[in-house]
């Protein structure tokens, strides 16, 4: 019992990371302001590191936005795992009204590993750098 226990609590430990938390020297940030073009396309950047993904498994950027009732995810693509600082840049597609408006909103940025296992659907994703951060939407429609 005691054991068990004390596997849930390290769990918990390891697995609630703050903003900007990196595992394995792995990191995102997400920028304070998020852009609606003209064209309607939410844009939303910021910069990662990160080491090279495990073998058989690569590392994607995935961005989110949430403001009042709307949730937004966007893929950034693949990162460039070199543990250099890059730029990391995810646009929505345009045209689509989803009630998004200038004002404040929540962003978060995830790197994720991807693990592939031999076949084309991926047999695990795993969190290894997250950034939850307060933003402010400017609507330039």
């Amino acid at each position: 019992m005691a054991l068990t226990a004390l596997s849930a609590l390290a769990a918990t430990a390891v697995f609630t990371a703050p903003a900007q938390a990196t595992v394995f020297d792995q990191g995102i940030s997400v920028k304070s302001r998020v852009h609606i073009g003209a064209d309607g396309a939410v844009t939303l950047s910021g910069t990662y590191h990160c080491r090279q993904a495990s073998p058989g498994g690569a590392i994607q950027i995935k961005a989110t936005l949430v403001q009042d009732n709307v949730r937004l995810g966007i893929g950034a693509g693949d990162a460039v795992c070199d543990d250099q600082e890059h730029q990391w840049t995810a646009r929505s597609k345009p045209g689509f009204d989803l009630g998004l408006h200038e004002g404040s909103a929540k962003a978060v940025a995830e790197l994720q590993e991807i693990h592939f296992g031999g076949g084309l659907l991926p047999r695990a994703v795993d969190t290894v750098a997250r950034d939850e951060t307060d933003v402010w939407v400017a609507d330039h429609r």
